[in-house]
């Protein structure tokens, strides 16, 4: 490719809105346009990228056995209503109407069309496994898009759903897609790593997320580095102890704490009660039903743990409107001793269990209790892990303390179960004729985040720095004088044909422009490869050959194609 016969509008400045060092290289580069928040043209060089990531994903899944498909984008809602996630899904999906009112959704996934594609075309055991994936254009109704391609309202998502026997036959499905993202993400040159992972919406019991490490990530990433111990923080465990018990002794006792409405002011004199020996409640509302949440004062309430292990589908925070009526005390005076409507469910975190000789809130506004024994002294539903994680604490497998950072998810596999195929009646016959359900696992792979990681992980202050498994082109050959009759132009010209020929990915710059224009288009959009060939350099005989995050070298012409093989092959 010619440079002037293609379309590569470098900017020497990133739009305001750009926020993170790859949305700006996107758009710097030339390589993404955008049209509106949360939506993006992909420009020549951008698409040249993202369809080299998209062939690395299409070998590895075909490699591991999966087969292509195509699914529609445009949904009917009663699938949703099926599978429940009309609901449950509801603040993502992007709805639209025909001209009969009938409503339909755009795809932000595919588990209910696949599930009723197999409850179609698999009715026998003869017939499994089976794992279907496509790469498509995706939809998600986003509130606030932003980072560009990381959160976006579309985007470009590898989805993939097997289908299988049993449990065991489905772990094994699992994990041929666990080790396919494995190499995947190594071959994109993504320094990308799994960890232990929440469900979420999509459902099911067993989940890991492929996480690249970046300062500028949304999620924080929980891992031990004696033992491998990885989780994402909303999943994650330590090995914490619980609190310190002490003799239950004295009955409870109040005593007031007029204008003090916090655990950090309980602490302080003249009360002086540690947060250790505070019980923090918290009231929140859980599927149109207010429940109470227990945790100690110096912890924080993960909600998507409280989610997750209760089974609530949409929860939040009650709101101080909502909470007077229920307790009869306003936030800061709460607790689960006394005036607890009967059909008021009372959640705990494991740390409390067994606590005693704590502080709670009387439910009455400007008076708290003390002496409180947690078995003796309140009513728990159900005791759950609901803390969130801190840097330091012991690592669940091996002590060690944890750590925590930043981090891009790129992927996720799901352990789905019988969640999908029970609802969309998806069975099949085994070899005695009796019917069972399929067992179902999904595997997702963001590719146009993908893409976006790539940069996020490889720049520096000039650019880009692309692996030569996905750059738009490996090669930027960069003649100095660009008349079709120079010297210049036409070794460049030659190499362009030799290397070419060779299978290489080769741009030429054939633009009438400055060296330093030159140069720094070449290193912004970062090439792995450059070979300048100027007059000077050129009467001795000699071009220039410049790897993207290597030292300039001086090479003989006549060596110039064989050097640029080896940097590919080695």
């Amino acid at each position: 490719m010619k440079w002037t016969q293609t379309l590569i509008p470098t900017l020497r400045e990133a739009p305001a809105d750009a926020e993170i060092v790859s949305h700006k290289l996107l758009l710097r580069a030339g390589l993404i346009r955008k049209l509106a928040g949360g939506v993006y043209t992909f420009l020549p060089l951008g698409l040249r990228a993202l369809r080299k990531v998209e062939k690395i994903i299409r070998e590895e899944m075909d490699r591991a056995g999966a087969i292509e498909v195509l699914m529609p984008a445009l949904q009917p809602k009663e699938i949703w209503e099926q599978s429940g996630r009309a609901e449950t899904a509801k603040d993502v999906l992007c709805k639209v109407k025909d001209r009969a009112n009938r409503e339909w959704f755009l795809s932000p996934t595919a588990e209910e069309v696949i599930t009723t594609l197999a409850a179609g075309e698999i009715n026998s055991y003869r017939q499994l496994p089976k794992n279907f994936y496509q790469i498509s254009t995706k939809f998600r109704d986003e509130i606030r898009p932003r980072f560009g391609l990381m959160r976006a309202k579309e985007f470009i998502m590898k989805d993939a759903y097997s289908f299988d026997t049993t449990d065991e036959n489905a772990m094994a499905s699992y994990h041929k897609m666990y080790d396919a993202y494995k190499r995947i993400f190594a071959r994109c040159g993504l320094q990308a790593f799994p960890v232990e992972a929440d469900t979420g919406v999509i459902g099911g019991n067993y989940s890991h997320e492929f996480m690249v490490p970046a300062e500028t990530g949304e999620n924080d990433v929980v891992y031990c580095e004696a033992c491998g111990y990885a989780a994402n923080i909303e999943k994650a465990t330590s090995g914490i102890p619980k609190t310190a018990s002490r003799e239950v002794g004295a009955a409870i006792e109040k005593f007031a704490t007029p204008g003090v409405v916090t655990i950090e002011a309980l602490a302080k004199e003249p009360y002086k009660v540690p947060a250790n020996r505070q019980i923090k409640t918290l009231v929140y509302i859980a599927d149109s039903k207010p429940v109470l949440i227990l945790i100690r004062g110096d912890d924080q309430l993960n909600e998507t743990k409280f989610a997750a292990k209760t089974g609530a589908v949409a929860v939040r925070p009650a709101t101080a409107e909502e909470i007077v009526p229920l307790l009869g005390a306003k936030p800061g005076s709460l607790g689960a001793v006394v005036n607890v409507p009967a059909d008021v469910k009372v959640f705990a975190d494991e740390r409390l269990q067994g606590a005693n000789d704590m502080t709670t809130g009387a439910n009455e506004d400007g008076f708290h209790l003390k002496n409180v024994s947690i078995e003796r002294d309140i009513k728990v539903t159900a005791w759950f892990d609901l803390r969130t994680v801190s840097a330091g604490e012991p690592c669940v497998k091996c002590a060690k303390p944890l750590k925590i950072r930043r981090a891009i998810e790129v992927g996720h596999v799901f352990k789905l179960g019988t969640k999908y195929s029970e609802a969309l009646n998806a069975m099949y016959l085994d070899d005695t004729g009796v019917r069972h359900f399929l067992v179902m696992g999904c595997y997702g792979i963001g590719v146009t985040r993908t893409l976006q990681a790539i940069i996020e992980q490889g720049n520096d202050k000039d650019g880009v720095i692309w692996p030569l498994s996905v750059a738009p082109y490996q090669v930027c050959i960069t003649p100095l004088a660009v008349a079709p009759e120079s010297d210049a132009m036409k070794l460049a010209e030659k190499f362009y044909a030799e290397l070419s020929a060779k299978g290489v990915d080769v741009i030429l710059d054939d633009r009438d422009e400055r060296p330093g224009v030159k140069f720094k288009d070449s290193e912004l959009v970062g090439f792995p490869i450059r070979i300048g060939i100027g007059e000077k350099s050129l009467a001795k005989g000699e071009v220039e050959l410049k790897p993207r995050n290597g030292a300039l070298q001086a090479i003989k012409a006549e060596d110039a194609v064989e050097a640029v093989m080896k940097l590919i092959n080695g």
